[in-house]
């Protein structure tokens, strides 16, 4: 993992709402700064109408990062197993998970965190998957903007902007959520490539704009912008976390204490502003 600052830029032509963004981050009491365009111009080379910079972020390889974590799981006396569950049968006391090899495995509590696919136990009506597109360029290390910010926009449909330890610049957006079948998503790698190069070459024009990788991905978002973390109703022992909508660091670090302190027979009002059986009004 790299510390990192983050650059969170005006999409428009005003800084308008990041200036009154950076008021409500200071009586919150969080750190920060805001750039007006000339300051932002001088310190970073990147010509928009303002941001505010913020300490505190850091990047990591998704995969290690993941890997690392489940060895760290296991020292502690985690099992892995590898299988495809096909049913969930409550009982009063334990959870009894069938697989598809037809064995099954049965636990006092079972924790559903499968990313944006989920079971058909689990049913959310404020929940719907969203496509997003990537790029990365062939490496460029002396390339980069200052201090490789973790760089994205005052937008709802955002763009972002990150650098990897070799040097490649990654830049990804374009999202949608009427394209969401993966063959239909995939058929636009392509074309939502070009117009994330052309968006990289605004951004930072000193970039290469040599694109050695394009891929696209799906990811979960919710009508009122929150989570789904909590028990799944009419299953005892069956909790699930999703929906995290981009926000799975927040979010998933919350999913661990909530879902571990319901467990323990705990209670937090967030757990009822995150049901999975909200109507999201």
């Amino acid at each position: 993992m790299r510390d990192k600052d983050s650059l969170y830029l005006a999409a428009g032509d005003s800084a308008k709402d990041l200036i009154e963004e950076h008021a409500l981050r200071q009586r919150a009491g969080l750190p920060g700064a805001f750039l007006d365009h000339r300051m932002l111009l001088s310190e970073y080379e990147i010509s928009r109408a303002g941001a505010l910079l913020s300490p505190g972020s850091a990047d990591a390889d998704p995969m290690q990062l993941a890997s690392g974590l489940l060895k760290v799981a296991v020292g502690r006396g985690a099992r892995l197993f590898e299988g495809e569950a096909t049913a969930f049968d409550s009982a009063a006391h334990s959870v009894g998970v069938q697989m598809k090899d037809g064995y099954t495995i049965e636990a006092r509590h079972v924790v559903l965190a499968t990313g944006y696919v989920m079971p058909e136990i689990v049913k959310a009506t404020v929940q719907k998957p969203s496509s997003s597109w990537a790029i990365a360029t062939r490496p460029q290390p002396d390339n980069i903007w200052r201090d490789a910010a973790l760089i994205w926009e005052d937008s709802k449909d955002y763009l972002y902007a990150r650098s990897t330890k070799a040097g490649r610049i990654i830049i990804g957006g374009e999202d949608s959520d009427e394209i969401i079948e993966p063959e239909a998503r995939d058929a636009l790698i392509a074309d939502k490539a070009d117009a994330l190069t052309k968006r990289l070459a605004a951004l930072w024009p000193r970039a290469k704009l040599d694109i050695e990788f394009r891929w696209a991905g799906t990811f979960d978002t919710t009508s009122d912008g929150l989570p789904l973390i909590g028990p799944v109703p009419d299953h005892s022992g069956v909790y699930a976390a999703y929906g995290y909508g981009g926000n799975g660091i927040t979010f998933s670090y919350m999913a661990a204490q909530l879902i571990c302190g319901a467990i323990a027979g705990q209670h937090s009002p967030l757990l009822e502003d995150f049901a999975l059986d909200r109507d999201g009004t």
